[in-house]
């Protein structure tokens, strides 16, 4: 098919290894780093049909580790409009619920599971907003017993990148097409650390510094931070008991991972109920393939009461309508202004690289392992107790840049500077 043809072409810049070498590494770096992938053990992928080398070498990657099964998952663009263009009315509050159904079955048993991102950013913007809407409800929902296995840890997991051709279009989009798709390529490879001769020893000293890091944030045990500049002033309280995490974790199973690939933040819990004030996002939010730029949000007691944006706010309204703690935080982190991913000057349109640019917010579900003495073992109630928001959804924005400072507030109210001009304060 054409569109995978087109991912696999383009010299590498000098001094870099060729295109296939780099690959390779990648798909090392997802298998070694990202998952930490266990002998014998089944492994889940999900991907874009554009992404089949990656995918592929993956795969070769997972079974050379003593992979039992890998088990691929394919989406498709061209389906996926089909299905705007000719479905039913009534089809747009259905999903696949078997499918997830399986998929956390798996990770039940062990599985682990890894995703490849690299879908065109503007995919859906077109199409009608409350079928995008019913839509994406009907998936979270069905995707609900997978999704806690996930947001809990309970297996190793990662997301890794594959450049295609309408992503690269995006993102470049004054280059010829095997130009911006190679372009695209390279920016990949840096951000995951793969353009050295040694890509493992890479991550674990970029973990080593994200942990030093995290211990610090720890040490301080603030009750909450303030983001303020321009747009912004919100003051973001911090779920009771919250632990930082960053770099790599160990999953309930045992098995240290990267869940991003690549990463550059710290994050932990907010507390539901305790975020206040005002805030504007500084990248555009690439979601469902509808672009929202402009984010502008007001909150009161935790919640959400004001919301606009520039562009896709009917989207952002239809988001903010999923459920009661769709509206909700359910994840802080910080990430300074000069991380490798600011640094490269590029908008990718992807959350998975964009909030590894800027420190960020999440509206909805929580991750439970972001609390002290064994929080992803904690019962629903508990979570709910210490603060910790529930939802369908797990969405990041970007809130940082050169222009936002940030503070950690003790109990008592004493502001400690952690972030000034978005970098840290050592």
């Amino acid at each position: 098919m054409d569109g995978i043809a087109q991912t696999t072409h383009g010299a590498a810049p000098s001094g870099a290894a060729p295109h296939t070498e780099r690959l390779q590494r990648l798909a090392e770096v997802a298998v070694k780093v990202g998952l930490g992938l266990r002998p014998g053990q089944e492994l889940v992928i999900t991907a874009p049909l554009e992404t089949v080398p990656l995918a592929r070498a993956i795969t070769e990657q997972a079974y050379k580790a003593g992979a039992s099964l890998v088990t691929t998952f394919y989406s498709d663009d061209a389906a996926t409009l089909a299905r705007f263009a000719h479905a039913p009315e009534a089809a747009f509050d259905t999903a696949a619920g078997w499918l997830y159904a399986g998929m956390a079955e798996a990770y039940r048993n062990g599985a682990a599971r890894l995703a490849i991102a690299g879908d065109d950013p503007a995919l859906l913007a077109g199409q009608d907003a409350a079928k995008v809407a019913r839509a994406n409800r009907a998936r979270s929902k069905a995707y609900v017993p997978a999704l806690e296995l996930i947001a809990n840890f309970s297996t190793n997991w990662t997301i890794v990148s594959a450049a295609t051709a309408p992503w690269a279009r995006t993102v470049f989009p004054n280059l010829p097409e095997d130009e911006a798709i190679a372009r695209l390529w390279d920016a990949i490879f840096a951000a995951s650390r793969v353009d050295g001769p040694d890509p493992v020893a890479a991550w674990e000293a970029h973990n080593a510094a994200l942990h030093a890091r995290m211990n610090a944030l720890n040490a301080h045990r603030f009750a909450a931070l303030r983001f303020f500049g321009p747009g912004t002033d919100l003051t973001v309280g911090l779920a009771d008991d919250h632990e930082w995490c960053g770099g790599a974790s160990a999953s309930r199973s045992g098995i240290v991972c990267n869940a991003n690939i690549p990463t550059e933040e710290v994050f932990t819990t907010p507390h539901k109920d305790r975020v206040d004030g005002t805030v504007t996002s500084t990248k555009p939010l690439s979601y469902q393939g509808t672009l929202i730029d402009g984010i502008s949000v007001r909150f009161e007691a935790g919640r959400i009461v004001e919301a606009s944006a520039r562009t896709g706010g009917d989207v952002l309204a239809k988001v903010l309508e999923t459920d009661e703690g769709a509206c909700r935080l359910g994840e802080v982190a910080l990430v300074p202004a000069s991380s490798a991913i600011s640094a490269s000057g590029l908008l990718f349109y992807n959350t998975l690289y964009d909030e590894n640019a800027a420190s960020h917010i999440a509206l909805g579900q929580a991750y439970s392992k972001c609390f002290r003495n064994g929080g992803a073992d904690f019962s629903e109630d508990d979570l709910a107790a210490r603060g910790a928001n529930r939802s369908l959804i797990h969405i990041d924005w970007m809130i940082g840049s050169d222009q936002i400072d940030v503070d950690g507030l003790s109990a008592e109210g004493r502001a400690v500077p952690v972030m000034r001009a978005g970098e840290w304060i050592d």
